[in-house]
């Protein structure tokens, strides 16, 4: 059924979510992971970072995102699911363009993810990437929702 899952992934608890139902459907299906993270807003998270230099803050920011993508590996790993990890700079895109493109690119057939399930205004001052993917996904979309 579906035997290759992407599964963009943050540093937040609800990604965290929408990574354990991915390696328990992955489990079940005897499926592949596709693990993604997209830097975002690349410069803001360069101009918060503790580093003295501009080199050294990009550096720190990849590292981050590293060890991000080797973390949730090593989750996938441990329940015996293969995965491969991916890092991409949305610039000069947005984050669900690249996570569609990654889906059809690689031929994934499923993407799992987590979402916060805001509504009313705060949807729409902050946008909603999962919003997008749904609609303009080939494949189907599985979401996640924060508890």
């Amino acid at each position: 059924m579906y035997q290759h899952i992407l599964v963009p992934i943050d540093d937040t608890s609800v990604s965290e979510r929408g990574l354990h139902e991915a390696i328990l459907l992955a489990a079940a299906l005897k499926s592949r992971l596709r693990l993604l993270h997209v830097i975002d807003d690349f410069q803001a998270q360069v101009d918060q970072s503790p580093e003295s230099t501009f080199d050294a803050a990009v550096q720190e920011v990849r590292r981050k995102a590293e060890a991000l993508l080797a973390t949730a590996q090593k989750s996938a790993l441990e329940s015996g699911i293969s995965a491969e990890c991916v890092l991409i700079d949305a610039v000069p895109t947005t984050v669900s363009d690249l996570i569609l493109q990654e889906a059809q690119s690689r031929k994934c057939d499923l993407i799992v993810m987590g979402t916060h399930a805001r509504h009313g205004l705060i949807r729409l001052v902050f946008g909603s990437d999962a919003d997008l993917i749904v609609r303009g996904s080939l494949v189907p979309v599985l979401l996640v929702r924060s508890s």
